[in-house]
């Protein structure tokens, strides 16, 4: 089984090509959990299959880390656009369709694939933003909860996040959990990503729901937006168009997107 790794601000991806062959399905929840692991198999923190699908470019279909199918994830999003730029099937743009609707991309790639491609992911409108406590609650494509605070670079993520996500008010379906500093070169953030269940490098739905929650308390503010976020694994933008009242449209996340390597996956290997 061919696989790719590509990764998006230090979020990494397994990507599979199964236009042609369905090689992983729904229910290998073990399998796709063996292949992330980082010490017995490729290591990810996810894995993403691209499949054929009439009216779009592509099919994206998302695993967590822990083999379960889950809600949009916007660096892989990003990642895979750059997957499908190298395999032909997209130039400079896409549109593909993911578990949350469709998906534009613009790919702004060079010709050495092992380079960072410049990919502009479009995300889904939000309609609303819920203020719980000190806390902003959002869905960009994936469930956030975005917490404003000081000195970030102190903060026990692991422990803070697990806090949130494993509440009585979350432990049944998880929320991400994102803490964020404002800096005078823009937002600071770290997340705590369900499924992955630690701190990963970048989430790009969480640093979308960063952006848009630093917007929160001026709801009467329109316009075009532009938010630099400062991810552990990198820099990212996130571009929208705010009507005030927690509603934004034409949200752009904006990165770097890498293919590190590829391989081969032995299709008959058991799971630990």
């Amino acid at each position: 089984m061919k696989f790719w790794k590509y990764q998006g601000a230090g979020n990494d991806f397994i990507m599979l090509d199964q236009r042609m062959n369905q090689t992983i399905t729904r229910s290998d929840t073990q399998l796709i959990e063996h292949m992330c692991d980082r010490r017995f198999g490729i290591g990810a923190d996810g894995l993403i299959l691209l499949q054929r699908q009439e009216g779009y470019d592509f099919e994206m279909v998302y695993f967590n880390a822990d083999g379960r199918e889950s809600t949009m994830c916007g660096n892989g999003g990003r990642c895979i656009a750059a997957f499908a730029h190298h395999l032909g099937l997209a130039g400079n743009t896409c549109r593909f369709i993911a578990i949350d609707g469709p998906h534009d991309a613009v790919i702004n790639a060079t010709e050495d694939v092992h380079m960072p491609a410049w990919v502009e992911l479009q995300m889904k409108d939000v309609n609303s933003i819920e203020r719980q406590h000190d806390a902003f609650v959002l869905d960009t494509g994936s469930p956030h909860y975005v917490q404003f605070t000081e000195h970030l670079d102190q903060k026990d993520m692991v422990a803070e996040g697990r806090a949130v996500r494993y509440s009585d008010t979350f432990k049944a379906a998880g929320i991400n959990v994102n803490l964020v500093e404002k800096f005078p070169d823009g937002l600071h953030i770290r997340t705590y990503e369900r499924g992955v269940e630690e701190e990963t490098l970048a989430c790009g739905t969480g640093v979308t729901a960063a952006a848009l929650s630093s917007m929160a308390d001026a709801p009467e503010q329109a316009g075009v937006v532009e938010v630099p976020v400062f991810a552990k694994g990198g820099r990212l933008t996130v571009r929208f168009t705010a009507h005030g009242n927690g509603h934004f449209s034409d949200i752009w996340l904006c990165g770097p997107a890498q293919q590190v390597f590829e391989g081969e996956w032995p299709e008959k290997r058991s799971v630990r």
